[in-house]
């Protein structure tokens, strides 16, 4: 596998491991107070305290599926092999931005170079799947060049 692409699997591993642990402690919190959550004089207020709470858990399990669900994404773009045309699992360089188009996690710096991690249903993405170095694309009415897939 190409070196840079290597270390954009790594930083978006990292940005999905790092959301993973950070939802994975709030809910642990979240899951002590309702433990500790005591039956007061005034019992609605104790059923409303510990209903918020388990919403609160609801939400952040929610997200932590999510997380998981783009872990799993991630490594199916990680197997897939490169056919020369931008698909999941490539990084896309382009006269205007680099891409690589596996999960949305942002920017990534790469030996001095910018790439923005997307997902593929992202709208940049979807223009550039299925192109080829030469090629060309119209994003918010700027044409961009593709220069290299990888």
């Amino acid at each position: 596998m190409n070196a840079i692409k290597e270390k954009l699997y790594i930083a978006c591993e990292a940005y999905v491991d790092e959301r993973i642990k950070r939802i994975e402690a709030a809910m642990a919190g979240l899951e002590s107070d309702l433990e500790n959550e005591t039956k007061s004089s005034a019992g609605d207020k104790y059923e409303t305290g510990r209903e918020m709470i388990n919403l609160e858990i609801n939400k952040l399990a929610e997200q932590l599926q999510q997380f998981k669900n783009l872990r799993n994404t991630l490594n199916v773009a990680k197997s897939r092999t490169n056919n020369g045309s931008a698909q999941l699992g490539t990084a896309v360089k382009t006269n205007m931005a680099n891409y690589f188009i596996a999960i949305p996690a942002d920017r990534i710096i790469v030996d001095g170079e910018e790439y923005f991690a997307i997902g593929a249903n992202s709208p940049i993405a979807q223009l550039l799947l299925h192109k080829k170095a030469g090629e060309e694309i119209t994003f918010n009415g700027k044409s961009a060049e593709i220069l290299e897939v990888f």
